[in-house]
């Protein structure tokens, strides 16, 4: 009786290799989906883009530009496993953007939402895209 538990709990306390892909797979896909909110930006860019913030003085344009192109195209990157570590760092900057300039002085409860992304794409870039990924099938080859 003893040695099941302590097997049962071996297993429910060790990683293996399958369960860590897998995992990784279910964040990476998981953050990209929730994310693809960019595609009505990028619809509506002409009516949206003037009135968005500008926390760089570089234009309300190009900021929404930047914004799209992370929440849109990286996104998809993200989503594929393509180039994923680079595509990771325009959407940590944007959520670090969010986070600490334009929620800035915003309750926490505000703020929370990016900060589970920005955390979120912090681990996938320390991990990478994981054994199911475009980056992986290309490292392969």
């Amino acid at each position: 009786m003893v040695s099941k538990v302590k097997l049962l709990m071996h297993n429910l306390l060790s990683v293996k290799a399958w369960s860590f892909d897998v995992g990784v797979l279910v964040l990476r896909l998981s953050c990209a989906l929730m994310l693809l909110h960019g595609w009505p930006k990028f619809t509506e860019f002409s009516e949206s883009s003037t009135d968005w913030p500008d926390p760089f003085h570089v234009g309300t344009t190009v900021s929404y530009a930047l914004t799209v192109f992370a929440e849109l195209f990286c996104t998809i990157f993200l989503l594929l496993g393509l180039f994923t570590r680079l595509a990771l760092i325009p959407l940590i900057i944007l959520m670090l953007v969010i986070v600490f300039i334009i929620h800035g002085e915003d309750p926490f409860a505000d703020r929370e939402h990016a900060l589970m992304y920005l955390l979120s794409y912090i681990a996938l870039f320390f991990t990478g895209p994981g054994k199911y990924s475009v980056d992986n099938l290309i490292r392969k080859n």
